[in-house]
């Protein structure tokens, strides 16, 4: 909203023009407030997986945690401030889904609608979502079950599999032999795409759906067919979706909406997403080399890229 505003209200001499002067000094201190916060949060978890967690599993889970708290709340501060805006300017309202109107600001900012958006599986805020009827606690425990299930699985693979050619290897890498490193790789290849598999089934299928059953989420779009693919860019866009609604809606389409090039407004995206996967996988791992970084750049890059014309 406030990225799409027309030229002609940059007058300063426009009443419209002072007041969106004073609606920005306060967010200003608002957002510093917010990002100060935020962040704080998600450094001490940082440093103290960093630092005190040495189990992989442990830390992953804690950091995954922290920077999905850390994307909810710039989202819920992004997104109450375009609403605060749309309500002191009656005139910007009509953009707002017809939804909104069912919780309008400012009686959506309440513990209970930050604890509902706080527990509801997706990343981008608003003050009401889409609500299914009831709970069907069959269906719960289905997922769940799956989930539990799919655990047992990942740890037996990994133990059984893939530790062992990974400790095979170690040899092999001191004297350089190449071929047998290239046929661990193979062998560590196959069990590896077969635990990541698993690992995504147990997540966006049984753990998102299960919990967007008790939270009685409406929107259970959380993948679509990514296997389907016909370009990295499109598997980008589908294999995760909570993740690259966020993007586009706090990071691509404001910038593109403030005038910047859908290029810039890309590579904003890709070196933001970039950071977030560093810190996903080099702070559990305690191996912060880049290599996250690097390729999810690649990929977002060319994911963000190609919907830039949708």
């Amino acid at each position: 909203a406030l990225g799409r505003r027309k030229r002609s209200d940059d007058d300063p001499d426009n009443d419209l023009y002072q007041k969106s002067r004073s609606f920005q000094a306060t967010w200003y201190t608002i957002a510093w407030a917010h990002g100060i916060n935020a962040t704080f949060c998600l450094l001490v978890t940082t440093y103290v997986v960093y630092y005190h967690i040495n189990h992989p599993m442990i830390g992953s889970i804690c950091q995954v945690h922290a920077i999905i708290v850390w994307l909810k709340n710039c989202s819920y501060a992004f997104t109450n401030r375009d609403l605060r805006h749309a309500y002191l300017n009656p005139s910007s309202a009509g953009t707002l889904p017809e939804i909104y109107s069912q919780c309008p600001y400012p009686q959506n900012v309440t513990i209970s609608n930050l604890a509902y958006f706080w527990w509801a599986p997706t990343l981008v805020y608003q003050p009401i979502y889409p609500r299914s009827p009831s709970i069907r606690w069959l269906f719960v425990v289905k997922r769940l079950a799956e989930c539990l299930a799919l655990s047992v699985f990942i740890w037996l693979a990994s133990a059984q599999y893939a530790a062992p050619v990974l400790r095979n290897s170690l040899d092999k890498m001191k004297t350089l032999d190449i071929a047998s490193i290239i046929e661990r790789l193979m062998k560590l290849s196959t069990i590896s795409l077969i635990i990541w598999l698993a690992s995504f089934f147990a997540i966006f299928q049984s753990v998102l759906n299960a919990l967007a059953e008790i939270m009685r989420f409406g929107d259970r779009e959380f993948y679509t067919d990514w296997w389907n693919s016909p370009s990295v860019g499109n598997y980008w866009r589908t294999w995760n979706k909570p993740v690259y609604h966020f993007m586009r809606r706090h990071i691509y389409s404001p910038l593109v909406g403030r005038g910047f090039s859908s290029g810039f407004a890309s590579t904003m995206v890709f070196v933001f997403s970039g950071l977030l996967h560093e810190l996903l996988v080099g702070i559990p791992t305690h191996n912060i080399l880049g290599v996250a970084f690097i390729v999810t750049d690649d990929l977002s890059d060319r994911a963000v890229g190609e919907d830039a014309g949708d």
